[in-house]
Protein backbone atom coordinates (compact mmCIF):
# COMPACT_ATOMS: atom_id res chain seq x y z
CA UNK A 1 0.00 0.00 0.00
CA UNK A 2 1.15 3.33 -0.74
CA UNK A 3 -0.47 6.03 1.06
CA UNK A 4 -1.07 9.43 0.50
CA UNK A 5 0.68 12.04 3.21
CA UNK A 6 -0.53 15.13 2.80
CA UNK A 7 2.09 17.03 4.54
CA UNK A 8 1.36 20.70 5.90
CA UNK A 9 3.74 23.45 5.67
CA UNK A 10 3.93 26.49 7.10
CA UNK A 11 4.77 28.99 9.86
CA UNK A 12 3.37 27.79 13.54
CA UNK A 13 -0.06 28.85 14.39
CA UNK A 14 -1.45 29.03 10.94
CA UNK A 15 -4.24 27.08 11.59
CA UNK A 16 -3.15 24.11 10.18
CA UNK A 17 -4.57 22.01 13.37
CA UNK A 18 -8.30 23.16 12.60
CA UNK A 19 -7.77 22.91 8.47
CA UNK A 20 -5.88 19.06 9.10
CA UNK A 21 -9.08 17.77 11.81
CA UNK A 22 -11.33 19.07 8.78
CA UNK A 23 -9.73 17.05 6.79
CA UNK A 24 -10.09 14.53 8.76
CA UNK A 25 -13.86 13.87 8.40
CA UNK A 26 -12.91 13.05 4.74
CA UNK A 27 -13.50 8.97 3.86
CA UNK A 28 -9.94 7.48 4.56
CA UNK A 29 -8.41 10.16 5.59
CA UNK A 30 -6.99 10.66 9.11
CA UNK A 31 -5.20 14.03 10.42
CA UNK A 32 -2.10 12.81 12.71
CA UNK A 33 -1.35 15.95 13.80
CA UNK A 34 2.14 17.35 14.57
CA UNK A 35 3.97 13.80 14.02
CA UNK A 36 6.91 15.80 14.48
CA UNK A 37 6.61 15.70 18.07
CA UNK A 38 5.67 12.41 18.73
CA UNK A 39 8.45 10.58 20.26
CA UNK A 40 9.44 13.86 21.96
CA UNK A 41 5.79 14.17 23.56
CA UNK A 42 4.76 10.62 24.09
CA UNK A 43 7.59 8.57 24.61
CA UNK A 44 10.17 11.18 26.54
CA UNK A 45 7.32 13.34 27.96
CA UNK A 46 8.89 16.54 27.55
CA UNK A 47 6.51 18.32 25.21
CA UNK A 48 3.74 20.87 25.96
CA UNK A 49 1.04 18.09 25.33
CA UNK A 50 0.75 14.34 25.91
CA UNK A 51 -2.78 13.73 25.20
CA UNK A 52 -3.49 12.39 21.77
CA UNK A 53 -6.92 14.58 20.49
CA UNK A 54 -8.69 12.22 21.29
CA UNK A 55 -7.91 12.71 25.12
CA UNK A 56 -6.18 9.72 25.81
CA UNK A 57 -2.62 9.79 26.84
CA UNK A 58 -0.32 9.15 23.52
CA UNK A 59 0.55 5.84 25.20
CA UNK A 60 -2.84 4.63 26.29
CA UNK A 61 -4.91 5.24 22.60
CA UNK A 62 -5.30 2.50 20.86
CA UNK A 63 -3.69 4.10 17.25
CA UNK A 64 -0.55 5.30 18.55
CA UNK A 65 -0.01 2.76 21.78
CA UNK A 66 1.08 -0.45 19.65
CA UNK A 67 3.56 1.47 17.66
CA UNK A 68 4.87 3.11 20.71
CA UNK A 69 5.90 -0.16 22.43
CA UNK A 70 2.80 -1.29 23.96
CA UNK A 71 3.03 -3.41 27.02
CA UNK A 72 6.03 -3.75 26.26
CA UNK A 73 6.37 -0.12 27.23
CA UNK A 74 8.49 2.89 25.11
CA UNK A 75 11.61 2.43 23.61
CA UNK A 76 13.60 5.33 25.50
CA UNK A 77 16.94 5.38 23.88
CA UNK A 78 15.51 5.11 20.37
CA UNK A 79 13.25 8.00 21.33
CA UNK A 80 16.34 9.81 22.61
CA UNK A 81 18.05 9.16 19.19
CA UNK A 82 15.27 9.96 16.91
CA UNK A 83 14.02 13.22 18.55
CA UNK A 84 18.47 14.37 18.16
CA UNK A 85 18.59 13.22 14.56
CA UNK A 86 15.59 15.55 14.00
CA UNK A 87 16.84 18.75 15.74
CA UNK A 88 20.41 18.34 13.89
CA UNK A 89 19.04 17.69 10.53
CA UNK A 90 15.28 18.07 9.82
CA UNK A 91 15.36 21.58 11.35
CA UNK A 92 14.01 24.56 8.78
CA UNK A 93 17.26 25.43 8.59
CA UNK A 94 18.22 22.46 7.33
CA UNK A 95 15.62 22.38 4.17
CA UNK A 96 18.18 23.17 1.47
CA UNK A 97 20.77 20.26 2.20
CA UNK A 98 17.76 17.91 2.18
CA UNK A 99 16.39 19.43 -0.48
CA UNK A 100 19.70 18.92 -2.55
CA UNK A 101 19.78 15.00 -1.58
CA UNK A 102 16.04 14.54 -2.01
CA UNK A 103 16.69 15.87 -6.22
CA UNK A 104 20.08 13.47 -6.15
CA UNK A 105 22.19 16.73 -5.91
CA UNK A 106 24.39 15.64 -2.91
CA UNK A 107 24.71 12.88 -0.90
CA UNK A 108 22.04 11.95 1.49
CA UNK A 109 23.90 11.03 5.53
CA UNK A 110 23.27 7.55 6.46
CA UNK A 111 20.95 9.30 9.35
CA UNK A 112 18.38 11.06 7.02
CA UNK A 113 17.88 7.88 5.52
CA UNK A 114 17.65 6.36 9.30
CA UNK A 115 14.93 9.02 9.93
CA UNK A 116 13.54 8.87 6.89
CA UNK A 117 12.51 5.36 7.61
CA UNK A 118 11.43 6.05 11.08
CA UNK A 119 8.88 8.58 9.97
CA UNK A 120 7.67 6.30 7.19
CA UNK A 121 7.00 3.36 9.63
CA UNK A 122 4.51 5.72 11.34
CA UNK A 123 2.64 6.59 8.02
CA UNK A 124 2.14 2.85 7.15
CA UNK A 125 1.40 1.88 10.94
CA UNK A 126 -1.05 4.27 10.83
CA UNK A 127 -2.43 3.75 7.21
CA UNK A 128 -2.39 -0.24 8.45
CA UNK A 129 -3.84 0.41 11.48
CA UNK A 130 -6.82 2.69 10.64
CA UNK A 131 -7.62 1.38 6.85
CA UNK A 132 -6.50 5.15 5.92
CA UNK A 133 -5.85 6.08 2.13
CA UNK A 134 -4.62 9.57 3.37
CA UNK A 135 -3.03 10.48 6.05
CA UNK A 136 -2.98 14.21 7.13
CA UNK A 137 0.63 15.19 9.00
CA UNK A 138 0.78 18.60 10.37
CA UNK A 139 4.32 18.86 11.35
CA UNK A 140 5.02 21.83 9.28
CA UNK A 141 8.94 21.37 8.87
CA UNK A 142 10.02 21.67 5.15
CA UNK A 143 13.13 19.78 5.79
CA UNK A 144 11.09 16.84 7.12
CA UNK A 145 8.66 17.26 3.83
CA UNK A 146 11.57 17.50 1.44
CA UNK A 147 12.88 13.74 3.29
CA UNK A 148 9.74 12.28 2.19
CA UNK A 149 9.21 13.20 -1.06
CA UNK A 150 12.06 11.38 -1.74
CA UNK A 151 10.28 8.12 -1.12
CA UNK A 152 9.05 5.51 -3.29
CA UNK A 153 6.59 4.44 -0.68
CA UNK A 154 4.52 7.22 0.03
CA UNK A 155 2.77 9.54 -2.11
CA UNK A 156 3.84 12.71 -0.71
CA UNK A 157 1.44 15.79 -1.41
CA UNK A 158 2.55 19.55 0.51
CA UNK A 159 -0.34 21.65 1.71
CA UNK A 160 1.43 25.04 2.00
CA UNK A 161 -0.98 27.53 4.75
CA UNK A 162 0.31 30.93 5.09
CA UNK A 163 -1.85 33.12 7.23
CA UNK A 164 -1.18 36.91 7.46
CA UNK A 165 2.11 37.58 9.63
CA UNK A 166 0.42 40.09 11.75
CA UNK A 167 -2.05 37.82 13.11
CA UNK A 168 1.08 35.42 14.03
CA UNK A 169 2.18 38.42 15.53
CA UNK A 170 -0.40 38.73 17.76
CA UNK A 171 -0.87 34.55 18.79
CA UNK A 172 2.81 35.24 19.64
CA UNK A 173 2.43 38.13 22.05
CA UNK A 174 -0.49 36.99 23.96
CA UNK A 175 0.64 34.30 27.01
CA UNK A 176 -0.31 31.03 26.54
CA UNK A 177 0.62 28.02 28.66
CA UNK A 178 1.26 25.64 25.80
CA UNK A 179 3.44 28.23 23.52
CA UNK A 180 6.74 30.04 24.14
CA UNK A 181 6.05 33.94 24.04
CA UNK A 182 8.40 35.42 20.74
CA UNK A 183 9.02 39.11 20.20
CA UNK A 184 7.68 40.57 17.36
CA UNK A 185 11.19 41.12 15.40
CA UNK A 186 11.56 36.90 16.41
CA UNK A 187 8.19 36.01 15.02
CA UNK A 188 8.91 37.86 11.72
CA UNK A 189 11.67 36.17 10.89
CA UNK A 190 10.42 32.74 11.77
CA UNK A 191 7.33 33.34 9.54
CA UNK A 192 9.39 34.48 6.35
CA UNK A 193 12.48 31.15 6.94
CA UNK A 194 8.84 28.82 7.55
CA UNK A 195 7.35 30.44 4.31
CA UNK A 196 10.41 30.38 1.94
CA UNK A 197 11.59 27.27 3.14
CA UNK A 198 8.18 25.66 1.77
CA UNK A 199 7.64 27.62 -1.20
CA UNK A 200 11.36 26.00 -2.04
CA UNK A 201 10.18 22.70 -1.43
CA UNK A 202 7.19 23.44 -3.61
CA UNK A 203 8.73 24.56 -6.25
CA UNK A 204 11.11 21.11 -6.44
CA UNK A 205 8.19 19.54 -6.54
CA UNK A 206 6.04 18.40 -9.33
CA UNK A 207 3.13 21.09 -9.89
CA UNK A 208 0.73 19.04 -9.21
CA UNK A 209 2.17 18.19 -5.70
CA UNK A 210 2.23 21.25 -4.25
CA UNK A 211 -1.01 23.46 -2.81
CA UNK A 212 -0.67 26.91 -1.05
CA UNK A 213 -3.70 28.24 0.20
CA UNK A 214 -4.51 31.55 2.63
CA UNK A 215 -5.55 30.67 5.62
CA UNK A 216 -8.08 33.85 5.85
CA UNK A 217 -9.55 32.35 2.58
CA UNK A 218 -10.34 29.43 4.41
CA UNK A 219 -12.26 31.43 7.38
CA UNK A 220 -14.36 33.59 4.86
CA UNK A 221 -15.18 30.12 2.35
CA UNK A 222 -14.16 27.33 4.33
CA UNK A 223 -16.55 24.98 2.42
CA UNK A 224 -14.90 25.93 -0.87
CA UNK A 225 -11.52 25.38 -0.33
CA UNK A 226 -11.95 22.47 1.77
CA UNK A 227 -13.07 21.54 -1.71
CA UNK A 228 -9.78 22.40 -3.41
CA UNK A 229 -7.75 20.97 -0.62
CA UNK A 230 -9.48 17.39 -1.18
CA UNK A 231 -9.31 17.45 -4.84
CA UNK A 232 -5.07 18.06 -4.53
CA UNK A 233 -5.58 14.89 -2.07
CA UNK A 234 -7.18 13.09 -4.69
CA UNK A 235 -10.58 13.00 -3.94
CA UNK A 236 -13.87 14.03 -6.21
CA UNK A 237 -15.99 14.62 -3.84
CA UNK A 238 -15.76 16.59 -0.25
CA UNK A 239 -19.36 16.19 0.74
CA UNK A 240 -18.99 13.62 3.60
CA UNK A 241 -17.73 16.73 6.08
CA UNK A 242 -20.51 18.05 7.62
CA UNK A 243 -20.57 22.01 7.33
CA UNK A 244 -23.41 23.36 9.26
CA UNK A 245 -22.91 26.53 6.54
CA UNK A 246 -19.94 28.66 6.14
CA UNK A 247 -19.48 29.98 9.84
CA UNK A 248 -19.61 26.13 11.16
CA UNK A 249 -18.59 22.42 11.28
CA UNK A 250 -19.23 19.18 12.81
CA UNK A 251 -15.70 17.58 13.98
CA UNK A 252 -15.34 13.91 14.99
CA UNK A 253 -12.60 12.39 17.15
CA UNK A 254 -9.42 12.69 16.06
CA UNK A 255 -6.05 11.20 16.80
CA UNK A 256 -3.26 14.06 16.51
CA UNK A 257 -0.30 14.76 17.94
CA UNK A 258 0.25 17.87 19.48
CA UNK A 259 -0.81 21.17 17.91
CA UNK A 260 -3.58 24.12 19.29
CA UNK A 261 -5.63 23.05 21.67
CA UNK A 262 -8.56 23.18 20.37
CA UNK A 263 -7.92 19.93 18.30
CA UNK A 264 -9.88 18.24 21.68
CA UNK A 265 -12.77 19.41 20.76
CA UNK A 266 -15.41 17.94 18.69
CA UNK A 267 -19.01 18.23 17.53
CA UNK A 268 -20.39 21.57 16.12
CA UNK A 269 -17.09 23.66 16.16
CA UNK A 270 -17.55 27.78 15.02
CA UNK A 271 -15.23 28.62 11.94
CA UNK A 272 -13.97 32.14 13.24
CA UNK A 273 -12.48 34.71 11.37
CA UNK A 274 -9.61 35.48 13.47
CA UNK A 275 -8.17 38.81 13.18
CA UNK A 276 -7.83 40.83 16.27
CA UNK A 277 -4.89 42.11 15.57
CA UNK A 278 -6.61 44.54 13.12
CA UNK A 279 -8.26 46.56 16.07
CA UNK A 280 -5.01 45.43 18.97
CA UNK A 281 -1.95 46.01 17.56
CA UNK A 282 -0.80 50.05 17.09
CA UNK A 283 -0.50 51.61 14.17
CA UNK A 284 3.46 51.69 14.25
CA UNK A 285 3.28 47.69 15.09
CA UNK A 286 1.22 46.71 11.78
CA UNK A 287 3.70 49.50 9.66
CA UNK A 288 6.52 47.81 10.92
CA UNK A 289 5.09 44.31 10.57
CA UNK A 290 4.68 44.97 6.92
CA UNK A 291 8.02 46.88 6.31
CA UNK A 292 9.64 43.61 8.18
CA UNK A 293 8.37 41.23 5.14
CA UNK A 294 6.47 42.94 2.78
CA UNK A 295 7.73 41.57 -0.43
CA UNK A 296 6.36 37.90 0.73
CA UNK A 297 3.12 39.62 2.04
CA UNK A 298 2.68 41.27 -0.73
CA UNK A 299 3.73 37.76 -2.56
CA UNK A 300 0.66 36.22 -0.86
CA UNK A 301 -1.38 39.08 -1.36
CA UNK A 302 -1.82 40.72 2.02
CA UNK A 303 -1.82 45.03 1.74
Amino acid sequence: MRPVVLYITGMMRCGSTFVGNVLNELPGAVHIGERYFLWKNAVLRDGTNTLCGCGLDLLDCDVWAKHLGGASGPDRKGAERLWDLQQRFLRTRHTAPRLAESLGRRRRPSEVDELGDAIAEVHHAVAAGSGAEVIVDSSKYAADAAVLTARDDLDVRVLHIVRDPRATVTSYLAPKNYLERMSAPRTLGYWAGFNVASEAVGAALDPAKYLRIRYEDFTRRPRAVTEEIARFAGYSDASAISFDSDTSVVLGANHTVTGNPDRLRHGRIEIQQRERWRDTMPLPGKLAAFAGVAPLMLRYGYR
